[in-house]
Protein backbone atom coordinates (compact mmCIF):
# COMPACT_ATOMS: atom_id res chain seq x y z
CA UNK A 1 0.00 0.00 0.00
CA UNK A 2 1.42 3.33 -0.65
CA UNK A 3 1.69 5.54 2.33
CA UNK A 4 1.14 9.42 1.90
CA UNK A 5 2.32 11.54 5.03
CA UNK A 6 2.97 14.83 4.04
CA UNK A 7 1.80 17.70 1.80
CA UNK A 8 4.75 18.34 -1.85
CA UNK A 9 4.72 21.74 -3.00
CA UNK A 10 2.03 23.51 -4.25
CA UNK A 11 3.48 23.31 -7.48
CA UNK A 12 5.04 20.03 -7.26
CA UNK A 13 4.28 18.24 -11.01
CA UNK A 14 1.57 14.98 -9.82
CA UNK A 15 1.79 12.00 -11.62
CA UNK A 16 -1.47 10.27 -9.24
CA UNK A 17 -4.97 11.16 -8.57
CA UNK A 18 -7.12 10.97 -5.85
CA UNK A 19 -10.48 11.72 -5.89
CA UNK A 20 -12.73 12.07 -3.05
CA UNK A 21 -15.68 13.67 -1.29
CA UNK A 22 -15.54 16.70 1.21
CA UNK A 23 -16.63 14.02 4.09
CA UNK A 24 -13.80 11.78 3.21
CA UNK A 25 -11.20 14.49 2.53
CA UNK A 26 -11.52 16.05 6.00
CA UNK A 27 -10.19 12.63 7.77
CA UNK A 28 -6.51 12.46 8.01
CA UNK A 29 -6.45 9.22 8.70
CA UNK A 30 -7.28 7.01 5.46
CA UNK A 31 -7.51 4.23 3.79
CA UNK A 32 -8.25 4.31 0.08
CA UNK A 33 -7.07 4.07 -3.72
CA UNK A 34 -5.70 6.16 -6.07
CA UNK A 35 -7.59 7.12 -9.69
CA UNK A 36 -5.53 4.64 -10.92
CA UNK A 37 -6.74 1.29 -8.36
CA UNK A 38 -3.95 1.83 -6.30
CA UNK A 39 -4.52 1.41 -2.22
CA UNK A 40 -3.00 4.13 -0.26
CA UNK A 41 -2.91 5.32 2.82
CA UNK A 42 -2.69 8.69 4.20
CA UNK A 43 -1.66 9.57 7.68
CA UNK A 44 -1.78 13.38 7.76
CA UNK A 45 -1.72 16.19 10.82
CA UNK A 46 -4.58 15.97 12.74
CA UNK A 47 -7.28 18.33 11.56
CA UNK A 48 -5.81 18.24 8.11
CA UNK A 49 -8.74 19.17 5.55
CA UNK A 50 -7.71 18.13 1.95
CA UNK A 51 -8.59 20.76 -0.60
CA UNK A 52 -8.98 20.04 -4.56
CA UNK A 53 -6.06 20.93 -6.02
CA UNK A 54 -3.78 20.09 -2.87
CA UNK A 55 -0.47 18.21 -3.49
CA UNK A 56 0.27 15.11 -1.67
CA UNK A 57 4.15 13.31 -1.45
CA UNK A 58 3.80 9.62 -1.49
CA UNK A 59 6.41 7.87 0.71
CA UNK A 60 8.09 6.26 -2.49
CA UNK A 61 8.33 10.18 -3.52
CA UNK A 62 5.17 10.29 -5.94
CA UNK A 63 3.16 13.12 -6.07
CA UNK A 64 -0.29 12.85 -5.92
CA UNK A 65 -3.08 15.26 -6.91
CA UNK A 66 -6.23 15.76 -4.32
CA UNK A 67 -8.84 16.11 -6.95
CA UNK A 68 -12.93 17.17 -4.66
CA UNK A 69 -15.01 14.81 -5.98
CA UNK A 70 -18.69 15.57 -7.71
CA UNK A 71 -21.11 15.24 -4.98
CA UNK A 72 -24.97 15.30 -4.63
CA UNK A 73 -25.66 19.29 -3.62
CA UNK A 74 -28.06 22.10 -3.86
CA UNK A 75 -27.38 24.94 -5.49
CA UNK A 76 -29.49 28.18 -4.08
CA UNK A 77 -29.11 31.06 -6.79
CA UNK A 78 -30.04 34.91 -6.70
CA UNK A 79 -28.61 38.24 -8.10
CA UNK A 80 -29.31 39.55 -4.38
CA UNK A 81 -26.29 39.54 -2.98
CA UNK A 82 -28.61 40.10 0.68
CA UNK A 83 -30.62 37.43 -0.10
CA UNK A 84 -27.84 34.76 -0.48
CA UNK A 85 -26.42 36.55 2.30
CA UNK A 86 -29.78 35.51 4.15
CA UNK A 87 -29.29 32.08 3.17
CA UNK A 88 -25.81 31.63 3.88
CA UNK A 89 -26.45 32.68 7.46
CA UNK A 90 -29.26 30.77 8.08
CA UNK A 91 -27.26 27.33 6.68
CA UNK A 92 -24.12 28.42 9.13
CA UNK A 93 -26.39 28.97 12.09
CA UNK A 94 -27.49 24.97 11.71
CA UNK A 95 -23.94 24.11 11.38
CA UNK A 96 -23.97 23.08 7.54
CA UNK A 97 -21.23 23.55 5.58
CA UNK A 98 -21.80 25.87 2.81
CA UNK A 99 -19.63 26.23 -0.83
CA UNK A 100 -20.02 30.12 -1.78
CA UNK A 101 -19.83 31.38 -5.57
CA UNK A 102 -20.51 34.36 -7.16
CA UNK A 103 -24.59 34.63 -7.21
CA UNK A 104 -25.35 31.20 -5.47
CA UNK A 105 -23.92 28.83 -2.73
CA UNK A 106 -24.21 25.15 -2.48
CA UNK A 107 -24.85 22.80 0.55
CA UNK A 108 -24.91 19.22 0.89
CA UNK A 109 -28.50 17.85 -0.38
CA UNK A 110 -30.93 17.83 2.09
CA UNK A 111 -34.68 18.08 1.33
CA UNK A 112 -35.72 20.46 4.83
CA UNK A 113 -32.60 23.01 4.57
CA UNK A 114 -33.86 23.00 0.32
CA UNK A 115 -37.40 23.99 1.73
CA UNK A 116 -35.93 26.00 3.92
CA UNK A 117 -33.76 28.13 1.59
CA UNK A 118 -36.64 28.04 -1.01
CA UNK A 119 -38.80 29.94 1.40
CA UNK A 120 -36.27 32.48 1.88
CA UNK A 121 -37.01 33.01 -2.00
CA UNK A 122 -34.10 31.41 -3.49
CA UNK A 123 -34.18 29.48 -7.15
CA UNK A 124 -32.61 25.95 -6.00
CA UNK A 125 -31.42 23.32 -7.77
CA UNK A 126 -29.87 19.72 -7.59
CA UNK A 127 -26.79 19.39 -8.87
CA UNK A 128 -23.82 16.99 -9.07
CA UNK A 129 -20.53 19.09 -8.45
CA UNK A 130 -16.92 19.40 -6.36
CA UNK A 131 -17.97 20.67 -3.07
CA UNK A 132 -15.47 23.04 -1.57
CA UNK A 133 -17.19 24.62 1.39
CA UNK A 134 -15.60 27.52 3.33
CA UNK A 135 -13.08 26.81 6.73
CA UNK A 136 -14.98 28.58 8.67
CA UNK A 137 -13.44 32.03 10.80
CA UNK A 138 -11.07 30.06 12.81
CA UNK A 139 -9.70 28.34 10.09
CA UNK A 140 -6.93 28.78 7.34
CA UNK A 141 -9.00 29.96 4.09
CA UNK A 142 -8.94 27.47 1.81
CA UNK A 143 -5.88 25.51 3.15
CA UNK A 144 -5.36 22.38 4.93
CA UNK A 145 -5.98 23.66 8.26
CA UNK A 146 -8.83 24.44 10.47
CA UNK A 147 -10.27 22.39 13.05
CA UNK A 148 -11.37 18.80 13.17
CA UNK A 149 -14.45 17.29 14.70
CA UNK A 150 -12.76 14.28 16.06
CA UNK A 151 -13.24 11.69 12.98
CA UNK A 152 -10.10 10.05 13.37
CA UNK A 153 -10.32 10.16 17.57
CA UNK A 154 -9.48 12.40 20.09
CA UNK A 155 -7.12 11.33 23.36
CA UNK A 156 -4.02 9.92 24.26
CA UNK A 157 -4.85 6.55 22.52
CA UNK A 158 -5.49 8.05 19.42
CA UNK A 159 -2.14 9.73 19.36
CA UNK A 160 -0.34 6.31 20.14
CA UNK A 161 -2.25 3.97 18.15
CA UNK A 162 -3.88 6.04 14.71
CA UNK A 163 -6.51 4.59 13.20
CA UNK A 164 -7.01 4.63 9.31
CA UNK A 165 -10.47 5.03 8.37
CA UNK A 166 -11.24 2.48 5.56
CA UNK A 167 -13.01 4.79 2.14
CA UNK A 168 -15.24 1.66 1.41
CA UNK A 169 -16.18 0.73 4.76
CA UNK A 170 -15.14 1.09 8.73
CA UNK A 171 -12.18 1.96 10.11
CA UNK A 172 -9.13 -0.28 10.28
Amino acid sequence: MLLIEKFAAGNASATERLELPFDTRCRSRLRTRLASGEECGLFLERGTVLRGGDRLLANDGRVVEVVAAPEALMEAVSGDPLLLAKAAYHLGNRHVAVHLLPGRLRFAADHVLGGMVRGLGLKLAEVDAPFEPESGAYGHAGTHGGHGHGADGDGEFAKTRPKIHDHFGAAK
